[in-house]
């Protein structure tokens, strides 16, 4: 076996290998404020000590639980929607009608507790009930945008919108990148500290979906196994 030989014949198995690592390392960032939403719910239904710091949830369950079901599906089934070999099939659409409404849950639920949820002062910041708000709307909006130009067939607008309203969502597991060092090197930060933080997180993940939209669209249009054009690159298909 000659080496052109070798690698046409290596290649598509690495390839394959490669058009996972986003989708795996989007799920293992997700795991983070997963596994913080069942520990919520074991809280839940396990009847915990009811204390100031989740009162709220006790007396208003309704909104987390909606928050913890509908982030989990948005976060695993949109990262799975990065994996070129899944776009190609028909599962990719049929898990885009999942992904937006559960989006969309995610975004209005975290909205509502943001409102009306009576959060203590010491697990939030100046400025970050603010920044929720400001986020949670955007999500809704960029899902919006996303179902609308799907509808009229803009692949490529909706595969950026899509991308971005991820992004948002995923800001949870992204905060902890920002807040662990900071505790470990600094101790627990303060409110301002703590704000600003939680801001890096979601501003982090906008500045990547932002190279990763720009540079599918220097890419062009690309092609499925079959040889047609037109299909998106890492797109959530509603």
């Amino acid at each position: 076996m000659t080496s052109s030989t070798r690698a046409r014949t290596v290649s598509p198995r690495a390839g394959r290998r490669r058009d996972w690592l986003a989708p795996a390392g989007l799920i293992a960032l997700s795991l983070v404020p997963i596994m913080a939403g069942v520990s919520r719910v074991t809280q839940l239904t396990q009847g915990v000590p009811v204390t100031e710091d989740n009162a709220r949830f006790f007396d208003s369950p309704i909104p987390v639980l909606v928050h913890i079901v509908g982030s989990s599906v948005f976060l695993v089934l949109g990262a799975l929607q990065f994996a070129p070999s899944l776009r190609r099939r028909r599962w990719h659409r049929f898990a885009g009608r999942v992904v937006a409404p559960a989006g969309l849950l995610s975004a209005g639920s975290a909205l509502w507790m943001t409102l009306f949820y009576d959060i203590p002062s010491a697990v939030t910041g100046p400025g970050l009930p603010a920044m929720r708000i400001v986020f949670g709307l955007a999500m809704a909006a960029a899902i919006v945008v996303a179902f609308v130009s799907i509808r009229r067939g803009d692949v490529a607008t909706h595969s950026a919108w899509m991308t971005r309203a991820y992004a948002i969502g995923l800001g949870a597991g992204t905060q902890v990148l920002t807040l662990v060092p900071w505790t470990l090197v600094f101790g627990a930060p303060d409110p301002i500290v703590y704000s600003v933080l939680m801001g890096a997180g979601w501003a982090i993940n906008i500045v990547v979906a932002e190279i990763v939209i720009r540079r599918r669209a220097g890419a062009g249009p690309a092609r499925d196994g079959a040889g047609r054009r037109g299909m998106a690159p890492p797109t959530m298909r509603a």
